[in-house]
């Protein structure tokens, strides 16, 4: 026989269902019947455990006024030193950087004074007297010509020199001044690996050549003030180390050497007068002491908005 039940469920607030079943069930005297549960949930007048709860009162930020004595107080003081000790360092290098603004400014100064000025004679100076880094301070730079005649027998090579992304070297031979026996080392320009490794430098000179003109450049040493070690006579080297040449130079040689400067026209064929590139910019540095002040007043600012508003106001 069909037996209906109505089930009437009070659930919490937050619940909203509905279902209904259909099922057989067996009666105790074995016969068949057909059941019928309609469950009906409705909403309870209570509210849920965690909506009786009292909601936190939100927390006020600390005065500004309480924030010298907030950062020397016994929770926050050493935080404090470590917030000063960045702002000190952040601080101190964008100083850093606005003083290798001003070397940077002073540098590109002083080439462009240095290259604008008149081009010196050779021939008229004492550059084998005088100390090295006197003579590299006064003249680095500085445009200059000599006549005289090259010294091939004594040419040597620059080896891992690259141009425009290709291997090679630069030629570097002695140029004997006229009227006296001093000389002057002068990188001549760049020729291919493939050139070195054959070690036929002859038809890379010109005998005919008498006049010679360029930029004068310090001699390329070790940091540190280490000297080059040398190893008897050698052709290949890897820097211009003058003082180191000159044991094997059967003359005096100045305390500079002289970078050919290109010709006017196309150049052809090697070696290749390779100008020095020279970046008058101010660089980076403008930017970096930016960024470093604005990392320490970001530190400064955001430390004290922080403990602010995680010291509780009494």
């Amino acid at each position: 026989m069909p037996i209906s039940i109505h089930v009437c469920i009070l659930l919490p607030k937050n619940y909203n269902w509905r279902a209904d079943c259909e099922f057989p069930v067996l009666v105790v005297l074995g016969t068949s019947c057909h059941c019928h549960l309609s469950f009906q949930y409705h909403y309870a007048s209570m509210s849920s455990p965690q909506e009786t709860t009292k909601t936190k009162e939100k927390k006020e930020p600390a005065p500004l006024s309480s924030l010298p004595r907030l950062f020397v107080s016994r929770r926050w003081w050493w935080v404090s030193l470590l917030v000063i000790a960045g702002m000190v360092i952040t601080f101190r290098l964008g100083i850093w950087q606005l003083d290798r603004l001003q070397q940077r400014r002073a540098e590109n100064a002083e080439f462009i004074e240095q290259n604008n000025a008149a081009s010196l004679v050779l021939d008229s100076l004492p550059l084998t007297s005088q100390p090295s880094d006197l003579i590299a301070s006064e003249l680095k730079d500085r445009n200059a010509m000599a006549v005289g005649r090259f010294d091939f027998s004594e040419q040597i090579v620059l080896v891992q020199q690259n141009y425009q992304g290709r291997p090679g070297g630069h030629l570097v031979a002695p140029f004997i001044i006229a009227g006296g026996d001093e000389a002057i080392l002068v990188d001549r320009g760049w020729i291919p690996a493939h050139e070195i490794e054959q070690g036929d430098f002859e038809p890379f000179s010109d005998p005919n050549q008498e006049k010679i003109q360029g930029s004068l450049q310090p001699s390329q040493t070790l940091s540190g003030g280490r000297e080059t070690e040398v190893e008897g006579r050698q052709q290949e080297w890897y820097r211009i180390d003058i003082n180191a040449i000159q044991e094997q130079m059967p003359y005096d040689l100045a305390q500079v050497f002289l970078l050919e400067k290109p010709p006017s026209e196309v150049q052809e064929g090697f070696p290749i007068r390779v100008e020095p590139e020279i970046d008058l910019s101010d660089g980076p540095h403008l930017g970096y002491a930016i960024q470093w002040f604005f990392f320490c007043t970001i530190l400064a600012i955001g430390y004290a908005y922080f403990v602010r508003t995680r010291t509780p106001v009494k």
